[in-house]
């Protein structure tokens, strides 16, 4: 089986985007060496936590993830919206150009959509 799942952060909550990554690695755990295509979607207050301080608690478990193929996508709307430039994000996400976009294009795409 392919598993494709989409984990959805919208929210400016430390609690939220740890139980987020700790779905992933669960998920992960349990499909050990079966297919996946796994995002971490962050739109909303939710992308400042992609920054390079507000990051470095998760980090390491983040680098981690994407070792094993994760994704970590964050809106680029939303960014603007709340003022963080791209160079102010931590390296390891992806900027898309509107979250909720990605959301519908990768719900269409067959992805599971999850939100922690």
């Amino acid at each position: 089986m392919h598993y494709k799942a989409v984990f959805h952060v919208d929210q400016k909550d430390e609690q939220v985007f740890n139980l987020a990554i700790n779905n992933v690695i669960n998920l992960l755990s349990v499909i050990h060496g079966q297919e996946h295509d796994l995002i971490v979607l962050l739109n909303g207050p939710a992308v400042a936590l992609m920054t390079k301080d507000a990051v470095v608690p998760f980090l390491e478990r983040i680098q981690g993830l994407m070792s094993q193929g994760v994704r970590f996508q964050v809106c680029n709307i939303a960014l603007k919206s709340f003022g963080i430039s791209c160079e102010n994000l931590t390296p390891e996400c992806q900027v898309i150009p509107a979250g909720v976009v990605g959301l519908i294009d990768l719900q269409n795409q067959g992805f599971a959509y999850i939100k922690p």
